[in-house]
């Protein structure tokens, strides 16, 4: 009963889903660096809705630029696709990391996440508290409850080393004054990030490579289900809890079906069943580059995931045909 919304999965997995995040990367790239966040978001915003109206689905965005009062496109609750193929959930952010492209700094994404549906956490644009390490752990080394201290020497631990040797990403807001000192008291190292919290999380899946352990802090919800889509393709360990601290944000959750307002989700709570991710750079990082535009051709550079598979592959893309961006 499930095979055609399995293969429906497939197709998209084939090069059309890689097409939603590259149109959305190249529409932001050609603003990056030009102080106008805006402007970048709504550029990536109308590229990727254009290109998800081509893709044979039933779509609802369930992670979105907003709810529809706040969001002319892309809002969560709107319907995308050509209204044939497989019903599914899709988490968007068509421009991860405004403040940075407009400031052509590391880690821009147009990132995007689909699943079957009633897969991915319907929850209000609200912040998030979150905890990430990535895979080959048991579980429960990290709690989202637990002391920054416990976190990072239970972490350090599972390593074997010292928490000296453990590095946390943190995004670098007032609100985490505290967070950063309690990390800093353990000999821990911390990364300071201004933006990207996806690029964060996905960072804890190779150390060797990106330098970060945990991420550890608030951002946004939206970011949270993206990051913890994207690590049930890959693998690792994720928490979150949504910041309902008013009535107005409990009463938002409610109407979206979240009855606890206090619920700390785990991974496969946020992002469940079949899950595709895709993310293309807009700015160069350390998860992938950023689009490059040529005299006669554009790049771009792209990861695409799939957790049935634990399938990850990247697509280094050469367009030459330059009046389709």
């Amino acid at each position: 009963m499930a095979k055609p919304a399995q293969s429906g999965l497939d197709r998209i997995l084939t090069l059309e889903l890689v097409r939603v995040t590259e149109r959305a990367a190249v529409a932001a790239a050609r603003l990056r660096g030009r102080g106008d966040e805006k402007a970048a978001d709504q550029a990536a915003v109308d590229a990727m809705r254009a290109e998800l109206n081509r893709l044979p689905i039933r779509g609802t965005v369930v992670i979105g630029e907003g709810e529809r009062d706040e969001a002319p496109m892309l809002y969560i609750g709107e319907e995308v696709g050509t209204g044939e193929g497989p019903e599914v959930d899709i988490a968007l952010d068509p421009l991860e990391g405004t403040t940075i492209c407009a400031k052509n700094l590391p880690n821009a994404l147009a990132v995007i996440a689909i699943a079957e549906k009633g897969s991915l956490l319907n929850a209000p644009d609200v912040y998030m508290d979150k905890i990430a390490i990535g895979p080959g752990f048991p579980a429960g080394v990290v709690e989202l409850d637990a002391s920054p201290a416990d976190n990072i020497a239970n972490l350090a631990k599972a390593r074997g080393v010292t928490p000296a040797d453990i590095t946390a990403c943190i995004l670098d807001r007032p609100r985490h004054a505290r967070l950063i000192d309690a990390v800093r008291d353990t000999g821990a190292a911390i990364r300071l990030i201004g933006d990207g919290d996806v690029a964060g999380v996905i960072h804890t899946t190779d150390p060797a490579e990106t330098g970060i352990d945990i991420y550890i802090g608030s951002g946004g919800a939206p970011e949270g289900v993206l990051a913890a889509a994207a690590l049930r393709c890959i693998g690792g360990q994720m928490q979150g809890r949504l910041q309902l601290n008013t009535d107005d944000k409990v009463a938002r959750a409610a109407r979206m079906g979240i009855a606890d307002p206090g619920k700390v989700y785990r991974m496969d709570e946020m992002a469940r069943g079949d899950v595709l991710f895709a993310a293309t750079g807009v700015t160069d990082g350390n998860l992938l580059a950023g689009v490059k535009f040529g005299r006669d051709s554009i790049n771009t550079h792209t990861i695409v995931m799939r957790s049935s598979s634990q399938t990850v592959r990247e697509i280094k893309a050469r367009h030459q045909d330059m009046e389709k961006f």
